[in-house]
């Protein structure tokens, strides 16, 4: 997993784009996750590994999309009724963050950061 100051890394980071909005952020790779931040009013009991399986499709994603006019893959947004979940992969690691609304501006800007923080 991350070392601790990876994991404050990437708290900071995530926190100063989407401050009081955030809510989670875990870490992944194909065998392991790790929560490293939680909102104090989110319940610690989620199904985490629900999600952390979700997003680990991504690892097996086939290259469809390799060499079309979109470009190069950058991340992945979910939009549900309570939050928004970021996915952003980077080699044999991701991390999702999940957040209240933020403008649509700032999932770009968080995207980008993680991604930075993942190939650090």
């Amino acid at each position: 997993m991350l070392s601790e100051d990876a994991n404050d890394r990437l708290v900071e980071t995530c926190t100063e784009i989407a401050s009081d909005a955030l809510r989670s952020i875990v870490y992944f790779t194909e065998d392991d996750f790790d929560q490293i931040f939680l909102r104090d009013y989110l319940s610690a009991d989620a199904d985490i590994r629900s999600f952390v399986e979700n997003e680990r499709g991504g690892f097996r994603r086939i290259p469809t999309h390799e060499g079309s006019e979109l470009g190069r893959y950058e991340y992945t947004i979910r939009r549900f009724e309570s939050g928004t979940l970021v996915r952003v992969l980077s080699g044999n690691h991701g991390v999702f963050v999940t957040t209240n609304e933020i403008p649509i501006e700032q999932y770009d800007e968080l995207a980008a950061a993680v991604e930075r923080e993942l190939n650090n």
